[in-house]
């Protein structure tokens, strides 16, 4: 974001920060050929770590720098032989509104994302929040529908949505579509919003990417603030995680937020998980949580 603080360095190096197919079908890179092994993963952080970093994120929002701050970990694996199979495992998890493998020279790119962080269509210019997660079970969505701390994190991040789209030129009035309804992704229930504005005027690309990216949902209120926290606290850069991947047509944008993402080079597979944190979070309920979202990434690469 421009202005915001820059964070770690991204752990995988390799991979381009902006990379666009154009016309192209069937690209498989040159990543290793033959069985492929999956090693231990180790996390750049530990749980104590990372729960003592949702401590000083409680500590920032008692001081009045924050409201909410996403705290996102990383952990890596190696690896042997070739993981295309594996990512597309990765792409194929139920739920996902943006799934698929994008390769390049030495790199590969697996997305199971449900998030839309904008699209433009029929006239209308559409993000799609989410903000608060439970297991997949019939208790699971009546805590989360009930939950105080999920619905105003929640509200938090579509307020913001609010304001992005706001500051866009050749929009009308932003309206808020939908709040916190329940969907699924794979094991998870998640909360989701539709935040959206009719196209009035000229509404370029560079307008919309300098509006939203980074996503509100993975990175906090105010996201200026939020980005000075992120930089400080996180271990390493977030790389290809958080970003976004879609598609650009005539008449037609489509990105997808990166999160739920896998992004593997020459050696390691790589994968972030996170959450949003407020003044009532638990630190110990975060850790869980973020490890919550990685098991179906990793269940998937192992081939479970």
């Amino acid at each position: 974001m421009s202005g915001g603080a820059p964070g770690a360095r991204t752990p995988v190096p390799g991979i381009p920060d902006v990379y666009a197919v154009v016309y192209e079908h069937g690209a498989s890179g040159d990543l290793a050929a033959g069985d492929f092994a999956l090693g231990e993963w180790t996390p750049s952080w530990t749980p104590a770590e990372h729960a003592a970093a949702v401590s000083s994120v409680r500590e920032a929002i008692g001081r009045g720098d924050v409201y909410q701050v996403n705290v996102v970990g990383h952990t890596s694996a190696p690896y042997t032989g070739s993981p295309l199979a594996a990512l597309h495992r990765v792409a194929a998890l139920p739920g996902a509104r943006y799934g698929g493998v994008l390769t390049g020279p030495g790199w590969a790119l697996a997305t199971a994302s449900p998030e839309t962080l904008v699209e433009v269509r029929g006239g209308r210019v559409i993000t799609r929040p989410i903000k608060g997660t439970r297991p997949a079970t019939a208790e699971g969505r009546r805590e989360l529908l009930a939950s105080v701390k999920e619905r105003s994190e929640h509200v938090m991040i579509v307020d913001l949505s609010r304001n992005d789209l706001s500051r866009l030129p050749g929009v009308g009035p932003v309206t808020v579509d939908e709040l916190f309804a329940v969907r699924r992704w794979s094991h998870l229930w998640q909360a989701e919003s539709v935040v959206s504005a009719p196209v009035t005027g000229p509404l370029g690309l560079p307008d919309l990417l300098r509006a939203l990216v980074p996503g509100g949902s993975v990175t906090g209120a105010p996201k200026r603030a939020a980005l000075a926290e992120i930089a400080r606290l996180e271990p390493v850069g977030r790389g290809v995680s958080m970003a976004a991947v879609g598609w650009v047509g005539p008449g037609h944008v489509d990105l997808g937020l990166t999160i739920r993402t896998v992004a593997a080079d020459g050696e390691r597979l790589h994968a972030w998980a996170g959450g949003g944190i407020v003044w009532d979070s638990d630190p110990g309920a975060e850790v869980a949580e973020a490890a919550a979202k990685l098991a179906p990434i990793k269940a998937a690469l192992a081939g479970r």
